[in-house]
């Protein structure tokens, strides 16, 4: 959960700043030829800010999927050993059951 929450940050803090500087840029008095330089230098800033963003994406998603598959065979094995538990005390009450049962057919003989 925290991964994603972290994900979720970095990818509103780079929208978020790639949205204030069009909106700055559109507002200042600057004139035209300086905008367009520095909407040029964004633009071009603007794959690397992607691919950032694709790797922490990549990296938080490999993270996740290793956390999974840990919990996951976790789980796989607490089920394995409530299963041989539970056949065990099957196999004991099923045994407890028969020893009574001849007890009591035994009793009955004598």
């Amino acid at each position: 959960m925290k991964e994603n929450k972290n994900t979720t940050f970095v990818i509103g803090a780079l929208l978020g700043g790639t949205v204030g500087t069009i909106v700055t840029l559109l507002l200042t008095p600057r004139n035209g030829k300086e905008n367009r330089k520095i909407v040029q230098k964004t633009v071009a800033a603007l794959p690397e800010i992607a691919e950032d963003v694709s790797s922490t994406l990549q990296s938080n998603t490999n993270r996740l999927s290793h956390s999974a598959l840990k919990k996951w065979d976790n789980t796989l094995n607490r089920l394995q050993s409530a299963i041989v538990a539970g056949i065990e005390a099957s196999q004991n009450y099923n045994a407890n059951k028969e020893d009574e049962s001849k007890r009591l057919e035994d009793g009955k003989k004598e």
